[in-house]
């Protein structure tokens, strides 16, 4: 109901192209139509934008990175966003443009990292934004020892929304889907859709120096030191009251910053908290997680699964029936993997304290050549260890809820076969990556998205 407040997808990795630092993303205002103007999207300036980095085993904030935007109109007697092309940040005829400020929170200290940089506009056509690439690199600013970019992208998430909330009809195996008996209904066999291929979004990109989020400035090395292990979070916070002022066009706010959303790990709020508690969820810190330990340990969709496919996942199905609780998801999810599950050599966990978090390990380096299935595909550089734009989560979660992660904890259980086409179909995004920073690609043109 929030869009600009809502925290809608994290990514966290260490740079593929510079050595000793990490990349975060932070993606808010999702699903975008790319011509959607006159107004055009921004992040609001009401809104008090976090990056949360854990990093003494509490689920803490050890470190803190907060966003605040200001908006600004240049000419007040037009209704364009722009009244000519923009051909630079400092166009006359961008009339309404964004700066943002970067502030550092560590140790109860505050520091400001840089302060009125330029959001770029968004990307509205051939004669709106003629270059627009190139308002984009100008808009990567150096600040303090980081480099930060804030502005529209291309969604790089990829996901076939239709089919996963059309009550689980994942196309890859819906021939096997029970259909409800729905009369002359026939499935078969299908290719995923993209549902996000043509969106934008809005990108807090934030590249720092691995020293700066690790316990003791820790630069990396050794991949089973527990200080190698940090989790990420995001946060959007809005002031407590808000006060509509009848007859103008004006409003108040004040009091203490409330938190609306937040994210760690990919589609954990979506698909493993009930919506009776979701908003609850976006409300509390990863500290207080283990009150929503069930909904990982005991998921819903691994008890619907072997009715939406009946006869696909009978093993799947024994397990949910003896009610014993899944510790392979609780690690992956709630504490992070400990050394010696997956293999000696590799580790992300956080400690006992039940959080949702997105963890990386800063002492394994990029993957030269990226598996999309991450640690399931053999590639420790990816999700779970944290995400990287590449990273097929939708196929990974819901293969590891159906059951091919158990085995790790549980060596009695062997994976249904059908687990091997468990998926929405989609092993890819449509969108170009940038293999530089920001990483997340050229916006879709309002003017040039196809039907």
């Amino acid at each position: 109901m929030d869009p600009t407040a809502d925290s809608s997808d994290l990514y966290a990795f260490v740079s593929p192209d510079a050595p000793g630092t990490v990349t975060i993303i932070a993606n808010y205002v999702p699903l975008q139509a790319p011509a959607g103007g006159p107004n055009f999207y921004e992040f609001s300036p009401d809104v008090k934008y976090a990056i949360h980095i854990a990093n003494s085993g509490r689920a803490e904030p050890d470190v803190t990175y907060e966003f605040r935007f200001e908006s600004k109109i240049t000419d007040p007697a037009t209704f364009l966003y722009n009244t000519g092309p923009i051909t630079s940040l400092k166009s006359a005829s961008w009339n309404r443009r964004q700066t943002y400020s970067v502030t550092r929170i560590s140790a109860g200290k505050s520091t400001l990292l840089g302060e009125n940089l330029t959001s770029p506009p968004c990307n509205i056509g051939p004669l709106s934004t003629p270059n627009y690439s190139a308002l984009a690199k100008s808009a990567v600013h150096e600040i303090s020892g980081a480099t930060v970019f804030a502005g529209q992208r291309a969604d790089a998430f990829y996901v076939d929304l239709g089919s996963i909330f059309d009550l689980g009809d994942l196309r890859p195996i819906e021939e096997l889907h029970a259909t409800f008996g729905i009369a002359g209904l026939k499935l078969s066999a299908a290719k995923g859709v993209d549902n996000t291929a043509k969106l934008n979004v809005h990108s807090i990109v934030l590249r720092v120096p691995i020293g700066e989020l690790t316990q003791g400035g820790y630069t990396g090395g050794d991949v089973l030191d527990a200080r190698s292990t940090v989790g990420i979070w995001t946060t959007a916070s809005r002031k407590a009251a808000t006060i509509r002022h009848p007859g103008a066009a004006h409003i108040t706010q004040s009091g203490p910053f409330v938190q609306e959303s937040r994210l760690g790990n990919p589609l954990f709020n979506e698909v493993l908290v009930p919506m009776a508690r979701k908003d609850y969820w976006n409300s509390q810190y990863p500290t207080g997680d283990s009150q929503f330990a069930s909904g990982v340990t005991h998921p819903e969709l691994a008890t619907l699964l072997p009715i939406l496919y009946p006869g696909a996942f009978p093993n799947l199905a024994a397990f949910n029936a003896t009610g014993a609780p899944r510790a392979d998801l609780a690690a992956i999810l709630l504490t992070g993997i400990p050394a010696g599950v997956v293999a000696a050599s590799f580790q992300n966990n956080t400690g006992t304290v039940m959080s949702d978090l997105l963890r990386l390990n800063i002492s394994i380096p990029a993957a030269s050549t990226p598996n999309p299935l991450g640690v399931v595909g053999g590639d420790v550089a990816g999700f779970p260890n944290g995400r990287r734009l590449e990273d097929d989560v939708v196929s990974v979660e819901l293969r590891a809820i159906a059951g091919v992660t158990l085995p790790l904890v549980d060596k009695s259980f062997t994976a249904d076969k059908a687990i091997a086409d468990v998926s929405d179909g989609l092993t890819g995004s449509k969108t170009a990556l940038l293999s530089s920073f920001p990483y997340i690609g050229t916006p879709h043109s309002g003017y040039s998205t196809p039907e």
